[in-house]
């Protein structure tokens, strides 16, 4: 698949989370981005209101700001 650089804006705190992340930690979240993206663009639903649900999801499922950390 061929990818593109893209910026975007995020909090300072998850600006730094991610760039203390190893390589391979960084390119998984890069993909799960890319994928959520993609559904959120396609979405009949309002992209606030997607970024919400996978938000919940993830602390659902104990992704926390100490786990990106490590």
């Amino acid at each position: 698949m061929e990818t593109k650089t893209i910026t975007i804006r995020v909090n300072a705190e998850v600006a730094r989370i991610f760039e203390e992340v190893s390589e391979e930690q960084r390119r998984k979240i890069e993909a799960l981005f890319s994928l959520k993206l993609g559904d959120a663009t396609r979405s009949k639903r309002p992209l606030e209101e997607v970024m919400s649900v996978i938000s919940r999801n993830a602390q659902a499922r104990g992704l926390t700001p100490e786990i990106l950390d490590r």
